[in-house]
């Protein structure tokens, strides 16, 4: 029975590839065949299957790939050969997506089809900006019209009548080559040339751009800019909005463009950080992890696992490739039982806790040295230690090791090869200013993308432009005399361990002068705790003259209806300071007395003179014995 092909219209949303729904996702990974648009970002391509049949169809002004009809031909073809189709466009397919023709199309020829809904760039877009489409108050509506017409229509089918005066806030897709004739039409038919705009160039991307302006100012400031698509057009009141609601460009790294050198695997972790902070990052992975020449020695070790006292990891892809060996050898984490293990850094000891392993001891620093130093106490001669790691890497830990008097057997668990698959087109980015920043991790990142004769073709290129190198691998790989060219700033693990050494002074600083502050808040709370127990004793007192005071003068001024009220004010304000000199001497002494041995005494005799209860509550006896005026 032949496979009953199928096409799902996908919206890949505005281009921020952490807007793309799980639904798109999850089709992607099912497609046999995946046919995508231009402004689709090339990472959400990465979620379609390896073997899938990729088909790019992208359009850019004046530049179509595939017209339509072709496109819709080619998705009638591949759904009739039985194939799951992923057609992935930018933002939504409904919103000048032209996924209706797509599906008209499809429906026409008997096939099958969905929608999954994409985030459009007429809202996605403009919330980047920090320009929302409504707000209270501002806007209580928005349109989004095409900025594009089809040309073969004959006239416009836009109101602009409508539009100009009647709607908030107007979003124009596709429009910024047709700006001087939108903004002439929106002011011909009434819509003040005053009216806040703005024009987003790759929102939602790293190099996401921003114009505000005005419509009659528009044509002209977007000529001035030299912006081009794709961007949209959003006029209206809301656009003030952006100074204070703008958050995307605000970042720290926004604007940043920064290339990381690591194993594919890692890139993406530490690309995510950094797009997290706003900077646009290429990948140039320069090495790959692949397997030893052979895994004998280490399988080998695994199977005298338990005569080691100690198994070393110095780094994620060495847990990697032990545990992959140890599933291949029939084990678990359970044959490590009676092993410590140390892992050289968080990374490391991370990537342990996912195979359900904690590490005994982690340096707080992560270099050898200091894996070594924390090591040697829980040593004795004799000891054997297992580290399995890369073929290529320093000899610092197992030399010390072996010095105090432990087998070190060092094991080859992995290798690293060197491949930059795009170098040419990193090389060309750092030459036209368009990389701020690099990173380097390991000394193979290092000697296959970077050379010092190369850095110096690139300075002279750059025209001074600042470009800032960060070496963190052990040890310094990078030449320091890179630092020495023209533009270039150059940190490694030194500089950044004097950060952490300046930091850490900084620190210990702090907490000294936050122990001061505990201390004395301490000796603080300990004076008030002493006077808790008198405390109840004392506020009953103040509340019981307070209550006799205001119910005499109630009855006083009941006998004296003449008084102003300015005179009853003053006679209140009289009572009050004489309560409180009344109650002056008793007070003082009863805090004198709190945390002594008289205490209790003085408690007693308060509340027998003043018939107060000693227990703290409400107070005994009859009140009306104090009413000498009746």
């Amino acid at each position: 029975m032949t496979k009953q092909g199928k096409v799902y219209l996908i919206g890949a949303g505005p281009g921020d590839p952490g807007l793309l729904s799980i639904k798109a996702m999850e089709c992607l990974k099912a497609a046999d065949a995946v046919v995508y648009d231009r402004l689709a970002d090339p990472r959400i391509l990465a979620y379609a299957r390896p073997d899938a049949e990729m088909v790019y169809v992208g359009k850019a002004s004046a530049n179509h790939t595939m017209r339509q009809p072709d496109i819709n031909k080619l998705l009638v073809k591949l759904a009739a050969e039985g194939k799951t189709v992923a057609r992935l466009k930018g933002g939504d397919p409904f919103v000048f997506g032209r996924g209706g023709e797509e599906a008209i199309e499809l429906l026409e020829a008997g096939l099958p089809f969905e929608f999954v809904p994409g985030v459009t760039s007429a809202i996605a877009v403009a919330e980047y900006a920090g320009i929302p489409v409504t707000h209270r108050r501002v806007a209580t509506s928005f349109a989004v019209i095409t900025g594009h017409e089809d040309p073969t229509k004959g006239e416009s089918t836009i109101n602009w009548q409508g539009l100009a005066t009647a709607v908030d806030t107007l979003v124009f897709l596709m429009g910024v080559e047709n700006i001087p004739k939108i903004t002439q039409k929106l002011i011909e038919n009434g819509r003040s040339a005053d009216t806040p705009a703005a024009v987003i160039r790759w929102g939602t991307h790293p190099e996401q751009q921003t114009l505000v302006t005005t419509v009659g100012t528009a044509a002209a400031d977007v000529a001035a800019a030299g912006l081009k698509p794709p961007a949209i057009f959003i006029v209206g009141n809301v656009v003030k909005l952006r100074e204070q609601l703008r958050w995307y460009d605000n970042k720290p790294l926004f604007g940043k463009t920064i290339v990381v050198t690591r194993a594919r695997s890692q890139a993406s972790a530490l690309t995510k950080q950094l797009e997290a902070e706003g900077a646009k990052v290429i990948e140039a992975p320069s090495i790959k992890i692949v397997p030893p020449e052979t895994y004998a020695p280490l399988d080998e070790a695994i199977k005298n696992i338990h005569t080691y006292k100690w198994l070393v990891l110095t780094s994620a892809n060495g847990v990697k490739a032990f545990f992959a060996r140890l599933g291949h050898a029939g084990l678990d984490a359970r044959a490590l039982a009676g092993v410590k293990i140390a892992a050289i850094g968080c990374g490391t000891a991370k990537a342990l806790q996912s195979c359900g392993v904690k590490a005994d001891l982690v340096p707080c620093t992560y270099k050898a040295e200091e894996l070594a130093e924390a090591l040697a106490p829980q040593l004795e001669k004799g000891d054997k230690v297992l580290i399995p790691r890369a073929k290529e890497a320093r000899e610092v830990l197992p030399e010390t090791l072996r010095r105090l008097g432990a087998e070190a057997d060092v094991i080859t668990a992995y290798e690293t090869a060197a491949v930059c698959e795009n170098a040419a087109e990193l090389m060309e980015a750092l030459q036209n200013k368009e990389v701020d920043m690099v990173t380097f991790t390991s000394s193979s990142t290092v000697t296959n993308f970077i050379r010092e004769k190369d850095m110096r073709e690139v300075t002279a290129k750059r025209g001074g432009r600042p470009l800032i190198l960060i070496d963190i691998a052990v040890p310094r790989d990078v030449d320091p005399k890179v630092a020495q060219l023209p533009g270039i700033t150059l940190y490694n693990i030194d500089d950044l361990e004097g950060v952490v050494d300046t930091n850490k002074h900084f620190r210990t600083h702090e907490a000294k002068m936050a122990e001061a502050i505990i201390e004395e808040e301490i000796s603080e709370l300990k004076e008030r705790l002493r006077y808790l127990t008198m405390r109840p004793v004392m506020v009953q007192l103040h509340e019981k003259m307070n209550f006799l005071r205001e119910k005499v003068l109630k009855r006083a001024f009941a006998k004296m209806p003449e008084l102003t009220e300015h005179e009853r004010r003053i006679i209140d304000i009289m009572t009050q300071r004489l309560e409180h000199k009344f109650l002056r001497e008793p007070m003082t002494a009863m805090n004198a007395a709190a945390g002594t041995p008289d205490e209790e005494r003085l408690r007693k005799v308060i509340c027998e003179l003043f018939l107060l209860n000693d227990k703290g509550e409400d107070y005994i006896g009859d009140e009306n014995k104090f009413d000498y005026w009746d």
